[in-house]
């Protein structure tokens, strides 16, 4: 493929330009000699890194530079464009790509060549000729819909986020969407903490006919009324009535069901999938859809794109995909078999430029491209390739059967519900019920309670009396509403029509980078952090960070990007009663926290407010400087957590799980004999041990201390022993060969006294890596290697108090 090296020439052939070097190669394989594909890696040019870069005094016009280090990018991209005959941009079919696209047309604009943007949904061979073939002009009204949502991201960063530097903490930072959807969050643990639980009781029963078949059903109703049992003493009472009676078939109502295949993946869809089935976050599953995208080795077919384009919010699919998948679906499983759903209706905030999530080649199916990809490639691919396929089969015929029976005297009635596919159809393909059971609650509350399906007896029929076995009282509790997932986030803020198919994935992980949110056990918790800016953000700017008004400003963007609103006028909507809020509480913001404060002790003038640092917060004097009293916030002290990891570094200590100022990680027990510590990355996996650094007698450039030596992805390399106060670097290249031969001798040398340890459980099982600390916890309290924590404190014998 043509690449960005210097010494690469497009004289005389057309320039292709696109933005990812995979994608590159994979389009150069369909292209002859007379093409150059060059890749951009990404965006060229944005706006100042360290200013906003709004000239607000002249329409909010951006300003833009180009982006550090991409500087020979630029180079070469001038001088393959000087050289080329023709020159056609590439980039991704969506705001992002036309924007990039954009800029690049202005770096060539010197030429005074015609410049064209082609576009592509699918990276194979007859998508890329044909867009060739039918070249078009940069959509501007694409671009200046891009640069209205980042023009709107900057105003939140760099106006409200020094806000939060004063009342709060330097340091902190605000996002337009990030915020709302951390204000979700937290309005859900909120609920969560004042929920009152209410008991309720279920009676089920074990009904037997007279051939000897057994069945269970749950009672419903008695006397005609919902049954609604509150307490044991009413189980009690109901259960005995229930023993006296003698019951019989009251009705057998069957229902022929058509269960509709599910529509394929939209980029919302897709990530709520991979996380619910498969256990992948957001960015994960996009990076890995990517790949696919963008092109896979697979054999003498070379780099192949295998799905579509990732980033869509349609549903629907070309008319020849649809033939291609009804012509599988007839080889393999039968005509009977063929006839999917239709796509969706479109919404107003539906960007259909694109088809939904699919295979490019239906041909192309997971077991035979399993060799060619990396096991989570192949779970992706897997899901879309079923997913899609299933969306263009027959509906599945289930008979479900309802089957209500009745005492003598008709006070107690009880329901059993069993069903029996007569026709699988789609369900052949894609038997996920969970999934789209999901999918089709509109709530992300709660799991609602579906009729418990049994197996019912081969014959029974209306009045048939039957004996009453056993009865079975289950005591329950109503429950909080469910706390966020990833999955359900995404979920939440597609319905509220928060965010777009390319914003989803950062959301969560920037609410994490942030130290606002954390993950456990697959649920997201607010940190004390994150409520406290969320409080302060919402009382001091209620009319920005809500639901309705974020909602209507992605409204606003697609009418900037179909041409029916202006840049300038969305922009001046959201800035003008921001720029008023922050006028009346720079001076005099809204502490919700400090309400309630206390008059100081010790000066009797100030009050006793909250005030943050970067370890915690405290109580201190409003009067401050003048009075400089100070207290403790009291909290309860959150006790470690006991893994079942043995300590790697002492014989006889356990790993537990601790929180410390920069989230939570993992301890030895034996602290402070022992302080082995592990680190958690942001999916709270476990950070394998590394390797201490080999101190050299090599001295820094900058500060003189000697230098340490690592071992890093690309090799070995020299930085400062004074880290971070100070970040000197030697280049390992730069050395003389035999100093290097040298270093490389102690390494070796270093590492066999420090190998890398094996983690293992303490029963002597090594640790599954790929686990998350909460799975690992959870794995072993079911092997009973932890004592499962009741969160209760046993009193102390008298001698140890």
């Amino acid at each position: 493929m043509a690449s960005s090296s210097a010494t690469s020439s497009a004289k005389d052939k057309t320039l292709i330009v696109v933005e990812s070097p995979s994608k590159a190669k994979t389009i150069n394989k369909y292209l002859g000699k007379d093409y150059m594909v060059f890749a951009s890696v990404g965006h060229i040019k944005d706006l100042p890194k360290k200013e906003i870069g709004l000239d607000f005094d002249n329409h909010y016009e951006p300003r833009y530079e180009v982006i550090a280090g991409k500087e020979k990018v630029v180079r070469q991209l001038k001088k393959l464009a000087g050289e080329a005959s023709d020159i056609l941009i590439a980039t991704d079919p969506d705001r992002e790509g036309e924007a990039i696209a954009w800029h690049i047309a202005n770096e060539v604009d010197f030429t005074r060549k015609p410049v064209h943007r082609v576009l592509f949904n699918e990276i194979t061979k007859k998508a890329i000729v044909e867009a060739i073939q039918h070249p078009h002009q940069i959509d501007y009204r694409l671009v200046r819909s891009q640069q209205t949502r980042q023009g709107l991201d900057k105003i939140v960063g760099y106006k409200i986020s020094p806000f939060l530097w004063n009342v709060v903490l330097r340091g902190l930072s605000a996002g337009r969407v990030q915020s709302v959807a951390l204000r979700l969050i937290c309005e859900r643990e909120n609920e969560i903490e004042k929920f009152q639980p209410k008991e309720y009781w279920t009676i089920i029963a074990d009904f037997t006919t007279a051939t000897g078949e057994t069945f269970s059903a749950k009672l419903v109703k008695i006397n005609g009324n919902k049954a609604e049992i509150n307490n044991g003493k009413e189980a009690e009472k109901t259960a005995s009535a229930i023993l006296s009676r003698i019951y019989g078939v009251a009705a057998i109502t069957p229902k022929l069901q058509q269960r509709k295949p599910p529509l394929p993946f939209t980029t919302s869809l897709l990530q709520q999938a991979a996380s619910n089935q498969l256990g992948f976050g957001s960015k994960k599953t996009m990076r890995i859809a990517q790949q696919l995208y963008e092109g896979i080795e697979i054999g003498a077919e070379g780099a192949t794109g295998l799905i579509t384009y990732m980033r869509t919010d349609s549903t629907r699919i070309s008319s020849e995909a649809v033939e291609q998948a009804e012509r599988y679906i007839t080889q393999q499983y039968g005509t009977e078999y063929t006839g999917g759903t239709k796509a969706a209706k479109n919404s107003k905030k539906t960007q259909d430029a694109h088809e939904a999530i699919r295979p490019t080649l239906v041909s192309h199916t997971p077991d035979t491209m399993k060799q060619f990809l990396s096991p989570d490639q192949f779970k992706l691919y897997a899901l879309i390739w079923k997913r899609f396929l299933a969306s263009r089969m027959a509906p599945a015929k289930i008979e479900q059967t309802r089957v209500e029976v009745s005492d003598h005297e008709q006070q107690f009635l009880f329901r059993a519900s069993g069903s029996k596919v007569l026709f699988p159809g789609f369900l052949k393909v894609y038997n996920e019920q969970k999934e789209l059971d999901y999918e089709a609650r509109k709530s992300t509350r709660d799991d609602e309670e579906k009729e418990q399906i049994v197996q019912l007896p081969k014959k029974l029929s209306v009045n048939e009396t039957l004996n009453l076995d056993d009865l079975e009282k289950k005591q329950s509790f109503t429950r909080p509403p469910a706390r966020y997932t990833e999955a359900s986030l995404v979920k939440e803020l597609d319905n509220y029509g928060i965010g777009r198919p390319s914003t989803y994935a950062g959301i969560f992980s920037t609410l994490q980078d942030r130290r606002y949110v954390e993950l456990q056990k697959k649920k997201i918790i607010p940190t004390e952090l994150g409520r406290d800016v969320s409080v302060i953000l919402v009382a001091n700017f209620p009319d920005i960070f809500n639901v309705k008004f974020t909602a209507h400003m992605e409204n606003e963007l697609d009418k900037v990007a179909t041409g029916e609103d202006d840049y300038e006028e969305v922009l001046d909507s959201f800035y003008r009663p921001l720029e008023t809020a922050l006028s009346v509480r720079k001076n005099d913001p809204l502490l919700p926290q400090n309400h309630d404060a206390e008059t100081c002790d010790k000066c009797g003038k100030g009050k006793m407010v909250i005030k943050w640092t970067a370890s915690g917060k405290f109580l201190g004097c409003s009067n401050y400087p003048s009075c400089r009293n100070i207290k403790p916030i009291a909290s309860a002290k959150v006790r470690p957590t006991e893994t079942g990891i043995r300590c790697p570094g002492c014989s006889n200590g356990r790993m537990v799980l601790r929180n410390g100022r920069f989230g939570p990680f993992l301890a030895c027990t034996n602290y402070p004999k022992c302080n082995t510590i592990l680190k958690l990355d942001k999916q709270r996996k476990i950070e394998p041990p590394k390797t201490p650094p080999l101190e050299t007698d090599l001295d820094c450039p900058k500060c003189g201390a000697p230098l340490y030596l690592r071992t890093g992805k690309r090799g070995l390399w020299l930085g400062c022993s004074k880290f971070p106060k100070c970040r000197g670097r030697q280049a390992w290249g730069q050395l003389d060969p035999s100093i290097q031969q040298h270093w490389q001798e102690v390494m070796e040398e270093h590492q066999a006294k420090h190998p890398l340890v094996t983690l293992r459980m303490v029963d002597g099982s090594p640790v599954d890596m790929r686990m998350s600390i909460d799975d690992i916890i959870a794995r072993a309290e079911e092997n009973g290697l932890v004592e499962i924590d009741n969160g209760e404190e046993q009193e102390k014998p008298a001698e140890e108090r």
